[in-house]
Order: C-alpha cells, then structure tokens, then sequence
C-alpha cells in the first residue's frame, strides 16, 4: 500500500476490481480474505445533504448526521458497523463534500467524534490530543485529497465508498492506550468519477462508536512530516490491502 504526500505529488497505480458482498453479523469474528480479493461492502452512490430555507423541516441527511454527531457522548457497543447504511452514507457524503471544497469543517460529521474520543483513550487530556493530533492531521489530510482532484473539484462525483468488511476486527481495551474496546477497519477506498473517468484513493482507517464507522486517519496513520497525504491515489476503483492497526 502506497501513501503519498502532498509534496510529493500524486502516483497512477493500477486499477482494481472491487467484490460486493455483505458485511459479517454483529460480534462476528471477521474470516480471513483472501489475498488480493478482499471482501467490499460497496455504499450506494450518495450525495451531500442540500441545505434547506429557514424555518423547513431538516432533510433526512441533515439529521442523519446530527444524531450521528450525538452518539458520541453515549456508551461504546459491540455492533460490528455496515458500510451500507443511510446514516454511513450521509458520513461520507459530508467527507466528501469537505474534500471538494479543501476544507476539513464540512468534512467533520465524518470524524470520529471527539466525546467519544476521551471515552475510549485512557490517557490524559484526551480531548487535546484529538484537537492538536488527530483533528490537525484529518484536516491536512482533507486539502490533500482536494488537490488530487487538481483543480476540477466541482466535477468530481462521488460514486461509492467499499469498505472492506473481511479486514474489520476488534480492538480490546488495553491496547494503544485504550480504555474501552470498538472495531477498526482499514483502507477502505473513497470511488469518485472525474471527466467520465472513474478514480480513487483509500480511507487508511476507519473505527467504530456504536456501531457506526468514523473516519479516524484519512491519509495516513502514522507521518512524519507536516503534510497532509493521500492514501494511495488510483486509477479505476483501487484494492484494499490488508494492514494490521489499532
């Protein structure tokens, strides 16, 4: 799996073919996939939420988002997370619609919420790590990502987002300085058309809070550098691979 940074300009790999199948029951243990064919749970096609004149009743996705946005302030579950449902879609729709515009603010519904956060770190002050580390990092790496689209953003259609369902396991307390458990899922791939071309880069990953999937490292995991990056930019849907993370 290739990561770039925004320095470091955009590679062309080779393209992939994505396999659609349904994500493992709540608690299941995921199997394993099989090389170079994991197993996708691909979204229906979304579209970001349209706002809506004063005093009209929110739209679907608006509160889809909003009671996305409560959940982390609400006890961890044990539900494994679909890459199938509305509310997942409205998440990515928002990160996408921060990705067109190179700003991380509309992209945040997406984030893994920061109240959640300082429920499952078991470390002190939390709350600033999430601010200073993970929400700084989210954010360059969202202007990474607006830059692949080089310039032709308000062309870019978001098409689908695969999620790997197969590569989907769970973390235990204790480890990476947790205190309370939830699912991680790595290198989903973010399907976009440009110009009648389809295109695509990873999510490099993705954790759980109540059975909903967040955003939590969009280019990177671990870096270097000041940099946003772009997890590994292709050509035609992409292929997940498989990467053991917390």
């Amino acid at each position: 799996m290739k990561r770039i940074a925004l320095a470091a300009g955009v590679l062309a790999l080779g393209a992939g073919v994505a396999v659609v199948l349904a994500s493992p029951h709540a608690g299941s243990k995921p199997r394993q996939a099989t090389a170079g064919h994991p197993r996708v749970e691909a979204s229906r096609p979304v579209a970001p939420p349209r706002s809506r004149p004063a005093g009209r009743t929110p739209s679907r996705s608006v509160l889809l988002l909003r009671r996305a946005a409560a959940q982390g302030s609400l006890p961890q579950t044990h539900m494994y997370p679909s890459g199938r449902t509305a509310t997942f879609r409205a998440l990515m729709a928002a990160l996408w619609r921060g990705i067109v515009l190179g700003s991380g603010g509309p992209a945040l519904p997406a984030f893994f919420p920061k109240a959640a956060y300082e429920q499952l770190k078991a470390i002190g002050g939390a709350g600033s790590d999430w601010t200073n580390r993970l929400l700084h990092d989210f954010t360059l790496d969202v202007r990474a990502a607006h830059e692949v689209l080089k310039g032709e953003a308000a062309r870019a259609r978001l098409l689908s987002v695969h999620v790997p369902a197969s590569f989907g396991h769970w973390v235990p307390p204790g480890v990476c300085d947790n205190g309370i458990g939830y699912f991680e899922v790595p290198n989903a791939r973010i399907v976009y058309s440009l110009n009648g071309r389809t295109r695509s880069f990873g999510i490099a990953s993705m954790i759980s809070w109540r059975g909903i999937w967040y955003v939590v490292h969009l280019g990177a995991i671990l870096r270097t550098t000041e940099t946003g990056q772009v997890d590994a930019p292709s050509s035609g849907p992409g292929e997940s691979e498989y990467s053991g993370t917390c």
